[in-house]
């Protein structure tokens, strides 16, 4: 018995970082590329979590300040903070001939303008998520095939069909349609529920909008406050 001969078993670790390291190069790549897809979605989801949680706080706000009357004269860098920036100087511009209604709409026209800037920087991201969420898995099923293929010619060149021959070929190829779904899936959930709170918001935001513009038309002199004054 060759002592230097080890069992078929041995020499191939069926391990996840051992499917990878003997992993073809072509099969490793489309690996290294999913891998480095997930780490970019999970930055972008918790980067939005942050940064959602932050706005729905300041659609509260607004809605507060609105429903209190208060001046919405008022600093930051929030969405709150340009939609009432938008209002005042939407306000302040205002022209003896137009009615109530058409200063109200060109009042809410400049804050929904604000608001849409707004929201389509926070929706910065999301369509890396949709892009993987859509493509991870078939960029997967390029890395099984080529492995596949590859297992097909080491049985055409041993002339062996057995397990042990076949068996790493396989795993590796099934391995990089595993991480592709790993990847695609956790992104078309968060795809949904963060486009889902974004829309939420944003309708917060409309709702708010519409009150305070009616407002603010009736309202021709003065500090621009949310509530006209009695």
């Amino acid at each position: 018995m060759d002592p230097t001969a080890a069992p078929a078993d041995a020499a191939h670790d069926f391990s996840f970082i051992g499917l990878f390291l003997q992993a073809d190069p072509i099969v490793k790549g489309v690996m290294i590329l999913l891998v480095v897809a997930s780490i970019a979605c999970w930055t972008v989801v918790f980067e939005k979590l942050v940064r959602l949680s932050a706005a729905r706080r300041q659609a509260k706000a607004f809605d507060a300040l609105i429903r209190s009357g208060g001046s919405v004269e008022s600093t930051g860098s929030g969405i709150d903070a340009h939609i009432a920036q938008a209002a005042i100087e939407a306000w302040r511009d205002q022209d003896s001939s137009e009615t109530r209604a058409e200063r109200r709409e060109r009042i809410e026209r400049a804050m929904r303008a604000a608001l849409t800037l707004r929201m389509k920087r926070l929706q910065v991201g999301l369509p890396l998520l949709a892009t993987a969420g859509s493509t991870a898995p078939f960029i997967g099923l390029f890395g099984t095939v080529w492995g596949i293929m590859n297992s097909f010619s080491s049985i055409a060149k041993s002339q062996d069909t057995s397990l042990a021959v076949v068996a790493p070929g396989i795993a590796e190829a099934l391995f990089a349609t595993a991480i592709g779904l790993i990847v695609a899936i956790p992104a078309v959930m968060a795809y949904n529920k963060l486009s889902t709170d974004m829309g939420r918001i944003q309708g917060a935001f409309v709702s708010s909008i519409g009150t305070l513009g009616n407002r603010l038309a009736r309202d021709r002199s003065g500090r621009p406050r949310t509530a006209a004054a009695e």
